[in-house]
């Protein structure tokens, strides 16, 4: 995997760290113990071990045989996030972070959350390590996610429902890092996804490169050879980032990134920054991001409370930038039907986030050769968007 870096904490022009004076402090002090650890031999064996142990890795690059011959065309293979404890790729990276504010003598860490999933996997974690943890999450989310704020609850975290604003992701990043910027002598901030100023972005691309060292390693093993296409959803962009980076220098693997095109670009009501948006400085960091006419940042909308977001990883903004990768978008009602695809096809119901990279290869698959191969990231499982999606169907029948 190469070092795309720029310079620090660039990814060509995007990146960076643009904070209030205390708050640098704080990042740097992070960044200091994460280069301390990052390649400490007792830091790596304590972080397999609860990967092994804890959370089941290496999880399976699965074969969707019925799928794939229901479509037509490329042979797709699924890497099981799911499978994961607490059913996401969240907690690839809480367990590494965590285990840094475990060195950093830190008793109190905060999370902000989206679908609930980095919450969950934060309070596990927490609960496991005796720590106090604090998750702030959109009021809008928390509705739509009751069942994650009850697991939260349930493993000893505090969930702070945001009303500001339009009571999503954006707003929970946000009181997050105010909440941050007051504590931070005894507070750690354990961020979910590849965003936000340095070094987060690059700390949870190193956490998460596990999915992509796992998924290369695995299809090496099962064809012999690398995949054409990899393909991930894309929101803030974690678990796409940790399947995107290992295959960075492999040049004729494809990458596609699947952002949450809402009701359709044309609309506005969409979550989709690197399809639709422009550059920008949002949360700290430069990435593209949706701003309306005024240049402010944007209302956004998706289906998928894990994907509501204005921005994206100034990681993903680069590789758009580069062309490494191709980004595209997939509609509400696509990623819905994919979620229906997928369960039926397979007996895997996925997040409705994962849904989105579901439904692109439902598109791309037959469009290409039965040598061909697609690796999908299956990021979470769907329990938890159960509840939403039999509501929005009773809602359709009435």
């Amino acid at each position: 995997m190469s070092k795309v870096e720029t310079k620090k904490g660039y990814f060509g022009e995007f990146g960076g760290s643009f904070v209030p004076e205390p708050l640098q402090a704080a990042l740097d002090h992070l960044e200091v113990a994460f280069e301390q650890y990052k390649d400490d031999p007792e830091f790596i064996e304590e972080l397999n071990y609860y990967m092994k142990e804890y959370v089941g890795r290496p999880n399976p690059l699965y074969y969707a045989e019925r799928l794939t011959e229901k479509l037509g065309g490329a042979k797709i293979y699924l890497k099981r996030e799911d499978l994961n404890h607490t059913g996401a790729h969240k907690i690839n990276n809480v367990m590494g972070q965590v285990l840094l504010a475990k060195r950093m003598g830190v008793k109190r860490v905060i999370a902000e959350t989206g679908a609930g999933q980095h919450g969950v996997a934060t309070a596990t974690a927490c609960a496991m390590f005796g720590m106090e943890c604090v998750v702030y999450m959109g009021a809008v989310d928390a509705k739509r996610q009751a069942l994650n704020v009850f697991r939260m609850e349930l493993l000893g975290a505090q969930v702070v429902a945001v009303q500001d604003g339009a009571q999503t992701l954006k707003e929970a990043v946000d009181a997050a890092l105010t909440d941050y910027a007051q504590n931070y002598e005894n507070t750690f901030y354990l961020l979910g996804s590849a965003v936000g100023p340095h070094p987060y972005p690059t700390i949870v691309r190193h956490f998460q490169s596990i999915i992509g060292q796992e998924a290369r390693a695995q299809h090496l093993e099962k064809e012999g050879r690398l995949p054409d296409y990899v393909v991930a959803c894309v929101g803030g962009g974690s678990n796409a980032i940790g399947l995107f980076a290992p295959f960075f220098n492999d040049s004729d693997v494809k990458i596609v990134g699947v952002e949450p095109g809402g009701r359709g670009l044309s609309t506005g009501d969409h979550a989709a920054p690197l399809s639709a948006g422009e550059p920008g400085v949002l949360h700290g960091f430069k990435c593209y991001m949706m701003k309306d006419e005024n240049g402010e940042i944007a209302s956004t909308h998706s289906v998928a409370a894990g994907l509501d977001y204005p921005g994206v990883g100034p990681e993903h903004s680069y590789y758009k930038a580069i062309g490494r990768a191709d980004y595209v978008a997939i509609e509400d009602q696509e990623a819905l039907a994919a979620f229906h695809t997928l369960s039926r096809a397979e007996g895997i119901i996925p997040a409705i986030e994962s849904s989105h990279a579901v439904a692109y290869a439902l598109k791309l698959a037959p469009t290409l050769s039965s040598e061909q191969t697609i690796i999908v990231n299956v990021s979470g499982r769907g329990d938890k968007d159960v509840q939403q999606v039999f509501d929005m169907m009773q809602q359709k029948k009435v």
